[in-house]
């Protein structure tokens, strides 16, 4: 058996890293730290860190992105576990719900407060509505759901999750992101299913 080349050492060391980085920017928030904070955290130089990222906040943005890609994978492999439509609607908005518990209160308001974490947060946001309004579509047309115009019904979902996304929901409720997700859930399957 050979040893591992460089360049998949050091692909798997920036890999560990990201991860690092993101459970500390989960936990923490961001706003607050400095990249020689981070690299004193994550016990590596400054060098190591300008190697993901060229600035502190390109670092954030790279980890936001890796984030979202990671529970996106999570996500779907939770849905396609189920068979019956409500299962599946309801697998995805929990699914959501415990990729979005780790995450502190400060990293969501710090997300919303720097454009570039806010854009990634509602791309995804977008991109979950969409999924969700084709697992309803799914629903509907396999009968197991009631007959309602999808596409409001899609709507209503994006509307609130941007809303969770955009910390109204919060604001309103004192609901963090992932019980919003988890109400969402509850409201939706029990309006949607039939009795």
């Amino acid at each position: 058996m050979t040893a591992p080349s460089p360049t998949r050492r050091g692909a798997a060391r920036h890999s560990e890293l990201f991860d690092a980085l993101i459970d500390l920017l989960l936990a923490e928030g961001f706003a607050h730290l400095t990249l020689d904070d981070v690299a004193a955290r994550l016990r590596c130089s400054k060098r190591t860190l300008y190697a993901l990222a060229g600035s502190k906040e390109q670092l954030v943005r790279a980890a936001v992105v890796r984030f979202f890609e990671r529970a996106t994978v999570r996500v779907e492999a939770a849905v396609d576990a189920c068979a019956a439509p409500a299962d599946r609607v309801a697998a995805y908005l929990r699914a959501v719900a415990a990729e979005l518990a780790p995450a502190s209160a400060r990293f969501f308001d710090d997300m919303a407060a720097f454009p570039p974490a806010a854009e990634v947060y509602a791309r995804n946001t977008e991109a979950a509505a969409r999924r969700v309004g084709e697992l309803i579509g799914e629903g509907v047309e396999a009968g197991d759901f009631r007959d309602v115009p999808v596409s409001f019904a899609a709507e209503t979902v994006a509307t609130t999750m941007v809303a969770i996304q955009q910390r109204r929901i919060a604001g309103a409720t004192g609901l963090a992101d992932a019980e919003a997700y988890e109400a969402l859930a509850a409201l939706l399957l029990h309006g949607l299913t039939r009795s």
